[in-house]
Order: C-alpha cells, then sequence, then structure tokens
C-alpha cells in the first residue's frame, strides 16, 4: 500500500496508528515531497466514482490561494490530476493506494472496510 501524507498531520497519524495496529504493510510517501503522478491520479478518479473535490484538501492554503473553490467542479480529471501531481499539498490527505482501490481522509469505518474486510473477500 502507498500511504500518501504529510508528516506533522494529526488525521495522518491517526491513520498510522490504526494500520500499524491492523499490521497493515505501508509504504510512507511524504505528499510534500512527492504526489502521486498524474496517471495513477487520473486512474483512481476514473474508478474511484468519488467527486474530484474529494481529491483536494478544500482546508488547505493553496486550495484557497489558487482560489479552486469554484473552479474544480468545472474541472476535467485529466486537469485536477495534473494540478494534484504538481503539488501534493493539494491532495486531501492521507491518501492509500493499493492496486484499485483508495481511501482519502481517514474514517475508521472506512478503512475497516475498504483495508481489512475488502483484503479478506480478495484472499478467498
Amino acid at each position: 500500500m502507498k500511504f500518501y501524507c504529510h508528516p506533522t498531520c494529526t488525521t495522518c497519524k491517526k491513520a498510522q496508528k490504526w494500520l500499524e495496529k491492523q499490521n497493515i504493510a505501508y509504504e510512507f510517501i511524504n505528499l510534500k515531497e512527492t504526489a502521486p503522478a498524474k496517471e495513477e491520479l487520473i486512474k483512481l478518479m476514473t474508478h474511484s466514482n468519488r467527486p474530484l473535490k474529494q481529491f483536494f484538501n478544500t482546508s488547505g492554503q493553496l486550495y484557497r490561494e489558487y482560489e479552486l473553490k469554484d473552479k474544480v467542479s468545472d474541472m476535467s480529471i485529466e486537469a485536477a490530476a495534473e494540478l494534484l501531481s504538481e503539488n501534493g499539498m493539494l491532495i486531501k490527505r492521507p491518501l492509500a493506494i493499493k492496486q484499485d482501490k483508495c481511501t482519502i481522509g481517514f474514517k475508521e469505518n472506512e478503512y475497516e472496510e475498504v483495508w481489512i474486510s475488502g483484503e479478506k473477500e480478495n484472499t478467498k
């Protein structure tokens, strides 16, 4: 699992603790230094059936600076992926990716469903 986060983010730290408690292996990737590739983001956005806005850190300073509030809803997947791949701090964190599955942000019940229940189904 690729685990994109910011080292000082409290939400990311909670997600990390949860993953470690569940013994789920992950590769820690600092979003400030390395954003997901545009192609990977396009794939996630296309297959996740989530609104593009969910991929953005809407409470972040850069989101406000770039005045994205009114722009994201009109963006194409390609344009959004390009922007997010150029600056990882625009991405809602943590972003956990494994094959064709992902979670955005940290909600314990979603992690449970995707990373535990979903994995059990894959091993059947």
